[in-house]
């Protein structure tokens, strides 16, 4: 499997105790969704297939597993802070009625005071927010997809009405 076959779920965070057990921590939003019989680790480039015995959710948005085949703290240390996976196969679906900020991906954006910036390019996950990133006058200009600078989204149209803070858009032009 690569990288492109899958999507990201999460981090091992620790070893919890010296019989293997680790602890992941899930930047995925809803983990309960998640078929986690086996998990993938990119180890070094490599996709790793890791087979889970057992597992118990945790509320912190944290899960305490056991791997097969990992019955000691030494084993379970090379797997600190690898990134997890799941295969695009298992990714769970979605409602149709369930809206999120990735699927502005190809919207149009206007801004209230300075009018059509452009095709959103790309939308990323960061710790605190969504940032989208837009070409405008041939700069990439991001700016951060909150309840605070969205007006209005038109799904049927695939525009998106913004009210960017005033000398945003300066930053990168000036530049």
């Amino acid at each position: 499997m690569t990288l492109e076959e899958a999507f990201y779920i999460g981090y091992i965070t620790k070893t919890k105790g010296l019989k293997g057990e680790v602890q992941l921590y899930f930047e995925y939003d809803e983990p309960e969704l998640l078929d986690l019989d086996v998990v993938f680790a990119d180890m070094n480039g490599k996709m790793v297939p890791f087979f889970v015995s057992t597992f118990k959710m945790q509320p912190n948005q944290t899960a305490n597993i056991y791997f097969d085949d990992i019955d000691q703290i030494d084993k379970a240390q090379p797997l600190l802070r690898k990134k997890i996976y799941l295969p695009l196969t298992k990714l769970p679906e979605r409602d149709e009625d369930d809206f999120q900020y990735t699927d502005l991906k190809g919207f149009v954006v206007t801004d209230e005071t300075i009018g059509e910036l452009g095709e959103i390019l790309e939308v990323n996950e960061y710790p605190q927010q969504f940032v989208a990133t837009v070409s405008y006058q041939q700069k990439e200009v991001l700016f951060p997809l909150n309840e605070d600078m969205i007006v209005e989204i038109d799904e049927d149209a695939e525009t998106l009405l913004v009210n960017l803070p005033e000398g945003l858009l300066d930053i990168y032009l000036t530049t």
